[in-house]
């Protein structure tokens, strides 16, 4: 393996990037109170968020069939595309991590698993789609995460190795798709962790506790 030059830095977008879980909370619990069912804390359903929308609505209901299960996520995903940046927000110390990442002369972009649908609208209204240097979303290629496929992609638009990105997600799939394209990982520990995950054994290379601990991450590749 060639040497580790750091050029760019991918994130996974909920839940490492963004803090989407107010808007996506809100539309699952108007979806379910317009539809008979009790709205959920929002603590039991925020670790199903990188799962998707559908694991939200399985941890908030019990034992619906497939094609009520399809109502009820219809109904939110239509809710979440008319309200997709109402409450959403970066987390504390990521707009300062990316105007570092930027002010270094590194790219920056975003690797996800969500549809371009509810992806591009939420990049525009966070006004991040120029300063991105790739925006992939779950349908903008054929697999999605963990196959290599949209971080391979990624590359390709923002004109970088693969060998010379570090991705950061919160999920072990976020992990295992950059494993799989040969990049270094970071997990995001501040993200949507569910209590039974152990990202201690995903593999990554390192944690990653708060978003100013990642700009420390980039500096000290940066120096070797």
């Amino acid at each position: 393996m060639n040497a580790f030059k750091l050029d760019c830095v991918l994130f996974d977008l909920d839940g490492t990037l963004v803090d989407t879980a107010p808007d996506l909370i809100s539309c699952l619990n108007q979806t379910l109170l317009e539809h008979g069912y009790p709205a959920v804390p929002a603590a039991e359903v925020k670790p199903s968020i990188s799962l998707g929308a559908l694991a939200m609505i399985q941890r908030a209901t019990q034992n619906l069939d497939a094609a009520r299960q399809q109502q009820l996520l219809d109904h939110m995903l239509d809710c979440y595309q008319d309200n997709i940046a109402e409450h959403s927000r970066f987390f504390d110390g990521m707009s300062e991590t990316l105007e570092t990442i930027e002010a270094l002369g590194l790219k920056w972009g975003v690797v996800t698993n969500k549809r371009e649908r509810f992806t591009l609208p939420l990049m525009e209204a966070l006004n991040l789609s120029r300063r991105a240097a790739c925006i992939i979303s779950g349908d903008t290629t054929a697999n999605s995460k963990p196959h290599p496929e949209p971080m391979l992609a990624a590359c390709r638009q923002a004109g970088v190795n693969p060998q010379n990105c570090v991705y950061i997600g919160d999920a072990s799939h976020d992990i295992t798709a950059g494993k799989n394209a040969n990049m270094r990982t970071l997990a995001a520990l501040y993200g949507y962790i569910k209590d039974s995950d152990q990202p201690e054994n995903w593999g990554a290379d390192a944690l990653i506790e708060e978003p100013r601990q990642l700009q420390q991450w980039i500096k000290t590749a940066l120096c070797h």
